[in-house]
């Protein structure tokens, strides 16, 4: 009996899905040499299956950066539009953060492209104005909880650099030590602690 239109496309997605989770793990462990090859060995795929749904390592790099770090615009602007304190809005924010940097692969992946050459056209910039837009809804939410006394005192940008210090250095944790990683993660009220009066 040959399968329904929706069971073909259910498929579609779970492989495509399958090749994409394989795809976090390879380039974190290899960095951007791994290959589309690589991927499809790790995914228990085959070559052509995972070239059928990615033409390219560069396009495979796009699908993941754009599905783990998806526009800033309108989930940031929900932020922002909050009811609650500046403090509130904060705490959720920082929250978010933190508990997506408990699957450290894609920001490992994200550190590689910043940081190589081989990264392709146009994906260090797109990362970069994700990453400034993010920091831009930090930072004001810092001033704004200065302003009502829920942050401390300081300059907003060094706060916002000293929290995202933090976080990156979890990220080399989790590669030094993958072990400790997950066992000893800092909940999200330690860098609170970090912004109180």
């Amino acid at each position: 009996m040959p399968r329904t239109k929706e069971a073909s496309q259910r498929i579609r997605e779970e492989q495509r899905t399958k090749i994409l989770q394989a795809a976090r793990k390879v380039f974190a462990r290899k960095g951007l040499a791994a290959t589309v090859d690589d991927v499809a060995v790790e995914a228990s795929v085959s070559h052509g299956l995972a070239y059928r749904y990615f033409a390219s390592k560069e396009e495979l790099i796009y699908a993941l950066v754009k599905q783990d770090i998806p526009e800033p615009s309108a989930g940031l602007q929900n932020v922002q539009d909050m009811p609650g304190t500046p403090g509130e809005r904060l705490n959720f924010l920082l929250s978010e953060f933190v508990k997506s940097r408990q699957h450290p692969e894609i920001y490992l992946l994200l550190g590689q492209v910043l940081s190589s050459d081989m990264a392709p056209p146009g994906l260090r910039e797109l990362i970069h104005q994700r990453g400034l837009a993010l920091q831009g809804v930090l930072r004001q939410l810092i001033i704004d909880g200065q302003a009502t006394g829920e942050v401390a005192a300081g300059d907003p940008d060094q706060l916002v650099r000293a929290i995202f210090a933090c976080l990156d250095g979890l990220i080399r944790w989790a590669v030094y030590y993958p072990d400790q990683y997950s066992d000893h993660f800092p909940d999200a009220s330690i860098f609170l602690r970090m912004l109180k009066p």
